[in-house]
């Protein structure tokens, strides 16, 4: 399949489902769109049918081209990621991986300009983060909550407010960022550098104020983030998480346990937040974030050191936080479901302790006039234990 037929297939997808975040192109189903989170089937013109090897193997060739080192990680790896353009209409992370035998696609669609803080409605905390000279920011959460989406907005508000120089280690580039008030280089995975560990390692060579790493997927790129946020430099990066409390302890989970104690001080020193993203599906169509935030003070900063124990939670400091700009996910669930933005149900589909939710959201149904219980026709038994 040549480049250009492909452009055409994309370029109907588009056509008909202009608010696709995800295109899936898969053996024994037609070429499938996610819209605001449910599939659909695309009807392409002339019709593909239900796709078969062949066609998903053209479809990837197509993209992948004559870069060797694509096909040398799908065969490796099992996969391999890259960037795809659309041109003048659309950008796509891809990501081309085995399957039964076969070849699957899956690609996630990307903004053509880097959204800012105030389209993306991020928290306000956000601004505070953009001031930080140093330490370590963490954006958190599973695959497609938008993490990198909240991160590129985060860097755009130091380039457009402050003359610095931005190094960015992504896998792969995302979001091309212009030169602003500073200066953003960004390098691809597999092209400018072959692991994160060395590309990082480099990047603290290249007189960087701001690092952006795209995943600190192992301990001896967390050991060289804590390095660089320890001598002065931002490091932003993100981690496959949930939630603030299972990110510090995954972190600590990548040493040894004689490196224990250490590693605990130094991440009571340098983490300055973790934001953990979860999306969902809001009440009219489209999709809405929900974040928790962990800021580091006093007692956060204990509780690194020590450990969490009984009541002393991560969640539990962090919802007693608001002084602090920090948010729990129930918190932040009990206001988009006040606001009217989403459903109980899916508020409580998303929430991290159902029971404390459910305390909150009984609350303001009450002030509402609205029923809190589901149950009726209990009735006071007045002669219950007399004798009959």
């Amino acid at each position: 399949m040549l480049r250009s037929q492909f452009d055409y297939i994309i370029g109907q997808i588009m056509d008909q489902a202009p608010e696709t975040s995800d295109i899936i192109l898969t053996v024994g189903k037609p070429v499938q769109a996610e819209v605001h989170g449910e599939l659909q089937d695309i009807l392409i013109d002339p019709p593909l049918g239900n796709l078969v090897p062949f066609q998903v193997e053209a479809m990837a060739m197509a993209m992948m081209g004559r870069n060797l080192r694509l096909y040398r990680d799908q065969l490796q790896t099992g996969s391999c990621d890259f960037s795809y353009e659309l041109p003048g209409r659309a950008r796509f992370r891809v990501n081309v991986f085995g399957q039964k035998g076969s070849l699957a696609i899956v690609m996630r669609k990307l903004a053509m300009k880097v959204p800012t803080m105030e389209q993306l409605k991020l928290p306000e905390i956000f601004k505070e983060m953009a001031r930080e000279k140093y330490g370590l920011i963490l954006v958190t959460g599973g695959t497609g909550t938008g993490k990198s989406t909240s991160l590129a907005a985060l860097i755009d508000a130091i380039n457009s407010q402050f003359a610095k120089h931005i190094v960015t280690l992504e896998d792969p580039v995302e979001y091309v960022h212009v030169h602003k008030k500073g200066v953003v280089n960004q390098r691809e995975l597999g092209i400018d550098f072959d692991t994160f560990a060395s590309g990082l390692r480099a990047a603290l060579r290249q007189a960087p104020k701001v690092i952006l790493v795209g995943e600190l997927r192992d301990r001896e790129t967390m050991t060289i983030a804590l390095e660089a946020a320890e001598t002065g430099h931002l490091v932003l990066g993100t981690l496959h998480t949930s939630d603030a409390g299972q990110t510090i302890n995954r972190i600590i989970g990548m040493f040894e346990l004689s490196e224990e104690r250490l590693i605990r001080a130094r991440l009571a020193e340098s983490l300055k937040y973790v934001v953990s993203q979860r999306l969902m599906p809001k009440i009219g169509g489209g999709r809405v974030a929900a974040f928790e935030i962990l800021r580091n003070n006093l007692r956060v900063r204990e509780l690194i050191l020590k450990g969490e124990s009984g009541d002393r939670t991560f969640y539990n400091i962090i919802f007693d936080g608001a002084a602090y700009g920090m948010i729990t996910f129930d918190q932040y669930l009990c206001n988009l479901f006040e606001r009217e933005i989403i459903t109980e149900e899916i508020a409580m589909l998303n929430a991290s302790d159902r029971s404390r939710l459910k305390q909150m959201i009984d609350k303001i149904k009450a002030r509402r006039g609205e029923k809190i219980t589901d149950i009726e026709g209990l009735e006071l038994d007045k002669d219950y234990g007399r004798d009959v």
